[in-house]
């Protein structure tokens, strides 16, 4: 038998395929493969606040890892690929929560560290949401599971060892000038953001550290003196929002960040503190009953938690809404690690000047 002949044959009766279908299978094999590596390996994202200037800037657009920490797999797996979880202004939703799957993570190549700008799901929205859909945040994790985290005049340590803010992270500063108006150029160029002026001659401003020695030298500034919110006076925008606790932004703590299988003592103190994640993050039933309380009907003064947390912090450190405002980030809500900019827009430019092009496939640190 001529096989050569006989396969030829059977290949020319083979029908071909539509121009119409052979781009729908085109078009279906680039959206399977386009999500298998969005949800498997990297993701795209954009910087819309300035929490983690001058490390990170408005209009940055970051490629994440998700093998960084092993990619979370779907817990909502009924959605609109590409898309945000809702759009129209938040009045359309873009995925069915009728169907949700538990918390489940690949292997990946570390864990979390202190000092990664790590990708996570907002953990304290109040809009109900499933975790993987709340709103993406992007801030430098601070602590890690198990750490014990305190700032101390604005200075952060873990374990009472000091980690210092990274070098291209500001924080805000009181400027006294001789009431003489600043040059906008000057301003401009310095990168200085002016939060607030209190009367002709003091401003407080956001200043980065590669601009503080050039700022200072200028002839109408009389003094620069870094704002460090004190001790002492209950702020109920901090976390955890409780009398007990009278922390600021640059003094707050000591507190310990729970590690996975970490056994705490139940008192009104450690409620203020880990009620949330016990009750919202770890999915139990919480009740007070007079001084006793109750976890899923069951009347107990103690608790092991069945996951790890950190502690996020903005490199923009009084401009920034962190943990030190809604607290700890579960390892549920943990989505990638930031590692590469690969296009950055200056809304304020023109023309080319619109893109940074120093950013472009910029590495992230």
């Amino acid at each position: 038998m001529n096989w050569k002949f006989f396969s030829r044959k059977k290949a020319a009766d083979k029908p071909r395929k539509s121009v119409l279908r052979e781009w729908v299978d085109a078009i279906v094999f680039a959206v399977v493969a386009s999500t298998i590596i969005r949800g498997l390996l990297f993701s795209a994202y954009a910087i819309p606040s300035a929490s983690m200037e001058g490390s990170l800037l408005t209009g940055d657009y970051l490629f994440v890892s998700k093998m960084a920490y092993g990619a979370r797999m779907p817990m909502t797996p009924i959605s609109i690929p590409f898309l945000e979880s809702t759009v129209f202004d938040g009045k359309v939703k873009t995925y069915w929560d009728g169907w949700q799957l538990g918390y489940h993570r690949l292997p990946g190549l570390g864990e979390v560290k202190k000092g990664d700008p790590v990708v996570f799901n907002f953990p304290a929205e109040t809009v109900q949401r499933p975790v993987d859909m709340r709103t993406h945040f992007i801030k430098r994790c601070v602590g890690v599971a198990g750490d014990v985290i305190e700032i101390k005049d604005g200075k952060v340590y873990a374990n009472g060892k000091y980690e210092p803010l990274f070098p291209e992270g500001q924080t805000s500063y009181m400027v006294t000038t001789d009431g003489t108006d600043f040059n906008p150029d000057m301003i401009k160029n310095l990168k200085i953001d002016l939060r607030l002026q209190y009367s002709p001659n003091l401003y407080e401003m956001i200043i980065p550290p590669a601009s503080l020695a050039e700022f200072k030298s200028y002839s109408n500034i009389k003094s620069v003196k870094e704002v460090i919110e004190p001790a002492g006076e209950y702020n109920a925008q901090i976390f955890p929002n409780n009398e007990k606790f009278k922390w600021s932004e640059d003094n707050f703590g000591p507190l310990m960040i729970p590690a996975r299988g970490t056994n705490i003592k139940l008192t009104d103190s450690t409620m203020a503190l880990y009620g949330r994640a016990i009750e919202v993050y770890e999915h139990n039933k919480v009740e007070r009953k007079g001084d006793a309380v109750f976890i899923n009907g069951k009347q107990t003064d103690n608790y092991t938690f069945k996951m790890n947390y950190y502690w996020m912090m903005g490199d923009n450190r009084h401009n920034s809404e962190d943990s030190r405002f809604w607290g700890f980030v579960p390892e549920d809500h943990i989505v990638g690690k930031a590692i590469v900019t690969w296009m950055s827009v200056d809304s304020a430019g023109n023309g080319l000047n619109h893109i940074r092009w120093n950013r472009v496939l910029k590495g992230i640190n």
